[in-house]
């Protein structure tokens, strides 16, 4: 159901396997999200563009591969989820148009989302509390671009469904590169996403510091915390190519998360000291003890 003061633009996406109703352009009380049109006298508009020129031009291959050998160390910090989650009380997402506040709080909007919407999958809850937890990278020094913004594989031609198109990646030295400037480029025919090298984000270092701990959190957690930024894919039906049966299965869990964290930025902050014990209980049983960064 609808709720009450939402507009949605929608579109169908044709999947090998499935059609897919989108949403392309979310509007709540007047408030539109992912609003990407450029505005020279809007500051938070151009924030957002250099964000991504920035990293559509800087992450090739050769740079993601440098990122995974820097951060998939685990060597930077052993902390708690939830003091993790406090290192991002003051941390501003650049790439962001919809929000111009802490990250902290919609951690906490996107996970009581959830908790409304899918009251029997505790787990989902915990998969948004700390889907953006991966942003401690910047933080602790990493450049913004390299980190949060929507994601997308480095290793074969850009889609013209990112952020501001195909034009922004002038400069990559990869566009010039033959073994990686095609539909497929480096990859095979549904190989999957998981055998995808994704630009470097927070997205797949959370994935991997979740894995590395050995969280219990299901599969399909997992799963969407890893893919929850690849908006050319389960918002657009682009790098479909690559899809297999395991993605196909578990798309719907990437839609559940991805549509709680977008609509829950104009929602009510939550009391986090008063919800805060409920989401501690599910950390002790899907992430328990000081996690590895």
């Amino acid at each position: 159901m609808r709720e009450k003061g939402v507009v949605l633009r929608t579109q169908t996406v044709q999947l090998d396997w499935m059609t897919v109703e989108v949403c392309t352009n979310f509007q709540q009380n007047g408030k539109s999200y992912r609003n990407y049109e450029a505005n020279p006298q809007d500051r938070i508009q151009e924030r957002v563009k250099k964000h991504y020129y920035n990293q559509h031009k800087l992450q090739t291959v050769e740079f993601v591969d440098e990122m995974h050998k820097k951060w998939l160390s685990f060597t930077h910090a052993r902390m708690p989820i939830l003091q993790a989650l406090d290192v991002l009380a003051n941390f501003l997402d650049e790439s962001d148009p919809d929000v111009d506040e802490a990250n902290l709080t919609h951690a906490y909007q996107t996970a009581e989302r959830l908790r409304k919407a899918h009251p029997d999958k505790p787990w989902m809850h915990l998969a948004g509390l700390v889907h953006d937890l991966g942003k401690v990278m910047s933080v602790w020094g990493e450049e913004q671009w390299a980190v949060t913004g929507d994601t997308y594989p480095v290793g074969c031609a850009p889609s013209d469904t990112i952020v501001y198109g195909v034009g922004s990646f002038e400069g990559n030295p990869d566009m010039l590169n033959p073994k990686y400037n095609t539909e497929l480029g480096m990859y095979t025919a549904g190989c999957g996403l998981e055998n995808l090298k994704m630009c470097w984000s927070h997205d797949e270092y959370m994935y991997q510091v979740l894995v590395n701990h050995g969280s219990t959190l299901p599969e399909d957690a997992l799963y969407a915390i890893r893919f929850h930024s690849f908006y050319p894919y389960h918002s657009h039906g682009a790098y479909k190519q690559f899809a297999n049966d395991k993605d196909k299965q578990l798309l719907d869990a990437v839609l559940m998360l991805n549509s709680c964290d977008l609509y829950s930025k104009n929602d009510e902050k939550p009391d986090i000291e008063q919800v805060k014990p409920y989401y501690q209980s599910l950390i002790d049983k899907y992430i328990p003890g000081d996690v590895a960064w």
